[in-house]
């Protein structure tokens, strides 16, 4: 069982819960900036899993993190009572309970019994979702403020093409073959190419490279923290994933990135339009269970040289010109 964390500070406690992933994470940042603008004298406080640790310190708005591994158990908080509570994990009653367990002064949410607050929006994208609830009190905020600082730590690699071959379901594999045809052009194209992941990746990483013809260095998957991860990321000459983390990393830092995207709609989950990133999907098609153990059809609908495409264009033109959506095959 996760420690309890003792509040450190004379200042009125906000607490906000975000049990979720690191993507999860990335999306709520602006919502997270508009938090410490409308609540500069607070000491705010984000309830997160342990492990994403490193990373929180990169938001810049967070004054101390709370592990909380999720929803199965109480907030492990004490200290100074909490006087504001607010629910960026999501709408359920099981967030809402978590936190009124804690009995705050306020509730910052979406309308829910006992709370106050804008009906939920399924079409929303994620970073708008929270900038919109924090108008609905009152409270600044904008979509666009998702940047992150750099890592302390050196990059372990720059100007690097990071292909990102892992996802933490079927749903959001795209083939292992795709993968290593990609990876393959972009190295006959002078790309100096890393193949990452997690530890749980380095067969699939290997794979990838075997078909490639990439020499086994080029196998960085598990090999880096956290923290290093980011740090090449945002030192990457482009990032070519699935819809994982590492796009969400890519938006943070503004670097080149060509997206697939499976069960999950860009529309809520993926980068600006504006920004130096490419989509490729087929709405058309898309089953959209994220849990599936397959791939989903909107992602096999993309091939390498669909991917191969847009790199080209993105490197050659920008952005303006490269589709964000494959037409149905």
């Amino acid at each position: 069982m996760e420690a309890a964390v003792t509040a450190g500070s004379e200042r009125p406690v906000l607490l906000v819960l975000r049990a979720l992933k690191l993507g999860d994470l990335l999306v709520s940042v602006p919502g997270l900036r508009g938090l410490r603008a409308g609540f500069p004298d607070h000491e705010l406080v984000l309830a997160a899993p342990q492990w994403l640790e490193p990373v929180i310190p990169l938001i810049g708005a967070v004054n101390r993190h709370l592990p909380t591994p999720g929803l199965d158990g109480p907030i492990p908080y004490t200290g100074r009572p909490v006087d504001v509570a607010v629910n960026f994990h999501g709408k359920g009653i099981e967030s809402r309970t978590r936190l009124e367990e804690l009995a705050p002064e306020h509730r910052i949410g979406h309308r829910a019994p006992g709370w106050a607050g804008p009906e939920w929006d399924d079409a929303l994208h994620e970073r708008e979702r929270w900038v919109r609830l924090l108008t609905w009190h009152g409270l600044p905020g904008r979509a666009d403020d998702y940047r992150l600082l750099l890592p302390e730590v050196p990059a372990p690699v720059e100007g690097a093409t990071l292909v990102h071959v892992g996802a933490a379901y079927g749903s959001r594999r795209w083939p292992v073959e795709r993968f290593a045809g990609v990876a393959h052009e972009l190295r006959l194209k002078g790309h100096d190419v890393l193949l990452t992941g997690g530890e749980e990746d380095r067969g699939r990483a290997a794979a990838v490279a075997h078909g490639a013809g990439l020499p086994d260095s080029a196998v960085v998957a598990g090999r880096w923290t956290l923290s290093e991860f980011f740090a090449a990321v945002a030192a990457a000459r482009l990032v070519v994933t699935a819809d994982t983390s590492a796009g969400h990393i890519a938006t943070a830092y503004g670097t080149p990135s060509v997206v697939i995207f499976g069960p999950a709609a860009p529309e809520q989950w993926g980068p600006p339009e504006d920004g130096p990133h490419v989509v490729l999907t087929d709405p058309a098609v898309r089953h959209g269970d994220p849990f599936a153990d397959l791939p989903d059809p909107a992602m096999l609908a993309v091939w390498p040289g669909h991917v191969l495409d847009a790199v080209s264009r993105l490197e050659e033109r920008g952005t303006a010109e490269a589709p964000r959506h494959l037409a149905a095959p």
